[in-house]
């Protein structure tokens, strides 16, 4: 039986939950997912899980606050002045509390996400945290294959 390596690529149904017990992601219910270890896909600690389980595994794991998404860093809350906002999008954009912005990486390769937690006349402010920072969560799998 196969079992699950540092770069092993994987076939396998997963649940992501919140403290709340509710799903954040949940693949059970419809097509399997397909990923490699060590590609960032997955959080480090949830792949740390994974090492050495068996192919045909289910399991389940209680990740504690912080672990699978860091701690909430408090330098990730950012004020943003509106001029720079105008300049990097649409001067007519409003925003409201709960919005989630799209920012471009310095060399405009990517993008990073930042949610609106406070607005002002000046300024916008964001959270540039994971969603899951600072919270605990349950990792659900069953291993359908691993190469």
């Amino acid at each position: 039986m196969a079992v699950v390596q540092p770069g092993s690529f994987l076939t396998l149904h997963y649940r992501l939950a919140g403290p709340d017990g509710a799903d954040i992601i949940n693949t059970f219910n419809d097509k399997p997912a397909t990923l490699s270890l060590g590609t960032g896909e997955l959080a480090p600690a949830m792949e740390q899980r994974l090492l050495g389980l068996e192919e045909g595994t289910r399991a389940s794991f209680d990740l504690p606050a912080g672990e699978a998404f860091g701690e909430r860093n408090t330098e990730l809350l950012q004020r943003v002045k509106r001029g720079l906002l105008d300049e990097l999008g649409d001067p007519d954009e409003s925003y409201h509390v709960g919005d989630v912005v799209q920012f471009p990486t310095p060399d405009g390769a990517g993008a990073y996400a930042g949610v609106v937690r406070e607005v002002a006349d000046e300024w916008v402010l964001f959270d540039f945290n994971h969603p899951l920072a600072g919270q605990a969560v349950t990792f659900e799998v069953q291993l359908i294959g691993v190469l």
